[in-house]
């Protein structure tokens, strides 16, 4: 049995759940979540609401190197959603990043095939802020017309990943980027507009 670290656990996870989806369906709006996930450093309480709500011990989660410098990351993950950790980001369903400019390039982690494109890695990335950072103008399904997104810290070439990432689809990589209270969703769908 898994201990979940939701004070109010069920609530708080279907909230989570639903503010995920909306973020994945809706591309380039941002999402309340639940702070209220008391997990280590430097694991965010947005991140840990994300593993709390989607992972469980059928989904491999691979940790950063900030993430895996602190045993306790691990250590709390495994407790509380039972999920075991990948030595290699192209075995995990989910990546956390706890560096949004040190992100590995997108071609280290599992795009998936083309007979099982839901077999991909979705990256769980954590950023300070969406009031700041460079815009990324957003085209595709779930955006009515164009839609615009910022975020910091991101790597500086993320709308070339973005684009790159796009050509591959229905493969593709999915993104979360998470601050402690919001989740945001770049689903491989999207594409990026050049202003």
């Amino acid at each position: 049995m898994v201990a979940s670290n939701f004070p109010a656990s069920v609530l708080q996870a279907q909230s989570t759940f639903r503010a995920i989806l909306d973020a994945l369906a809706r591309p380039g709006t941002v999402q309340a979540i639940s702070e209220g996930a008391d997990a280590p450093l430097p694991l965010s309480a947005g991140a840990a609401a994300v593993a709390l709500t989607l992972c469980d011990h059928d989904t491999p989660v691979w940790l950063d190197a900030g993430l895996r410098a602190n045993e306790m990351v691990g250590e709390w993950l495994r407790f509380h959603c039972g999920c075991p950790l990948a030595t290699d980001p192209r075995d995990a369903i989910f990546a956390f990043i706890s560096a949004g400019a040190e992100l590995p390039s997108f071609d280290a982690f599992n795009p998936g095939t083309n007979d099982y494109p839901d077999r991909s890695t979705t990256i769980v990335l954590a950023v300070a802020s969406f009031e700041a950072g460079p815009c990324l103008t957003l085209m595709g399904p779930g955006i009515r017309g164009r839609a615009a997104l910022r975020a910091e810290p991101l790597p500086a070439d993320m709308p070339e990943r973005l684009v790159r990432n796009r050509l591959l689809f229905p493969r593709g990589i999915d993104l979360l980027l998470v601050t402690a209270n919001a989740v945001a969703g770049l689903p491989r769908s999207v594409r990026i507009v050049e202003d």
